[in-house]
């Protein structure tokens, strides 16, 4: 795979829709560009956590890693669903910390099934030298892109993260869930 059909390939990837995304939109929604921009480091680590190891690993046991694959889509997925049920309730007056928290970002991408894709489908595509940089300047550039939107959306409020757009980002994280979960076990 030539390196701009990669870069198209992964981009297309990071940018779809998932639970990260969704954290940093809420984020970004919650707390501001500025203040979310502590959130991205973080993102871009736990993805390296899980895609490195899988890159290296993919020549070898690309088999056993197969295997794998619906195991961890029921971890990820049972994850997503408890950040969902999170997020779903409604906080009470005196709730004054941000609705997505450094954990949940680690945590939910450190489990993303989008990392499989990546370490062991996309990125063995090239060397590593040229494919992980450009899988870390896409994975913050994507981060950035939902903090932005989610820092520029009119349903932002200054105060925090409305009700509204907590309960809309729990349904969509739930059928998200869903999703994951139904994949795995079928």
């Amino acid at each position: 795979m030539h390196i701009p059909e990669l870069a198209l390939a992964i981009l297309a990837l990071l940018v779809t829709p998932g639970p990260t995304n969704t954290l940093m939109l809420l984020s970004g929604a919650d707390r501001g560009f500025r203040a979310t921009l502590r959130l991205v480091p973080l993102e871009l680590a736990a993805y390296l956590c899980t895609v490195v190891p899988l890159l290296l690993l993919a020549q070898l046991a690309a088999p056993t890693l197969a295997m794998l694959r619906p195991a961890i889509a029921v971890v990820a997925g049972l994850w997503v669903l408890v950040l969902a049920l999170r997020l779903w309730r409604t906080p009470d007056p005196a709730f004054d910390g941000p609705a997505v928290t450094a954990r949940a970002i680690a945590v939910t991408t450190l489990l993303n099934p989008k990392a499989m894709i990546f370490g062991i489908v996309l990125l063995p595509q090239a060397p590593a030298t040229v494919a992980v940089p450009l899988f870390c300047t896409l994975v913050v550039l994507t981060a950035l892109v939902w903090a932005a939107l989610g820092s520029h959306s009119p349903l932002r409020h200054g105060a925090g993260l409305p009700p509204a757009l907590r309960r809309a980002a729990a349904c969509w994280l739930g059928f998200v869930s869903l999703g994951l979960l139904a994949k795995a076990l079928a």
